[in-house]
């Protein structure tokens, strides 16, 4: 089965991410983590993702590029978290696939998919906004766009997260009720 997970800076997709995962039961549970930490902020981003994550047994990957050379144990739940920070690593990094950045992630998608009982994929909503880019900017946005239309047709259930609240707009299988999703600010719902 495979999730994805969308939603604007601040929704709240990690914490329902994590739920996900928590919720599909106790199989070994693999975090990817996709941001590389270049600079202050990204290294406190990093920190309190890892505290949210802290007590739900995930061991966790690091994986800024390379995704289908990635092997995981059969038959675990992996959370890839995010989507956009991998195209970005993928098309501006160095070691990156650059302009086979689309042919490199899908293949790794399926790839982890092939491996994991569950895959639940992170990726950010950034096409909301009214400003024209171009140059780089647009070829990355473009690039992501059409990743995670890729990523939607091989999930089995796609959500954006809202205020904290998701929003199902594929559910092509039957899922477990996910329990206990917290909104940002650590209440229940």
């Amino acid at each position: 089965m495979m999730i994805l997970v969308t939603g604007g800076s601040g929704s709240g997709k990690s914490a329902f991410a994590e739920n996900c995962v928590v919720s599909l039961g106790s199989e070994k549970r693999i975090y990817i983590a996709t941001m590389y930490p270049y600079d202050g902020e990204s290294r406190k981003r990093v920190k309190r993702h890892r505290k949210m994550r802290a007590g739900k047994g995930f061991d966790t990957l690091e994986c800024y590029t390379g995704l289908s050379g990635v092997h995981v144990p059969e038959g675990c739940t992996v959370l890839l978290e995010c989507m956009s920070n991998l195209v970005a690593n993928e098309m501006f990094r160095e070691e990156g696939a650059h302009e086979k950045t689309y042919d490199e992630i899908t293949k790794g998608i399926l790839h982890l998919k092939e491996q994991a009982a569950q895959l639940i994929v992170v990726t950010n909503e950034i096409f909301s906004e009214a400003v024209c880019y171009q140059g780089d900017t647009e070829d990355y946005r473009r690039c992501l766009g059409n990743i995670n239309q890729f990523l939607a047709g091989q999930s089995d259930l796609a959500a954006e997260v809202v205020y904290g609240i998701p929003v199902y707009f594929k559910k092509s299988a039957e899922i477990p009720k996910i329990t206990g999703e917290e909104k940002t600010d650590g209440r229940k719902v």
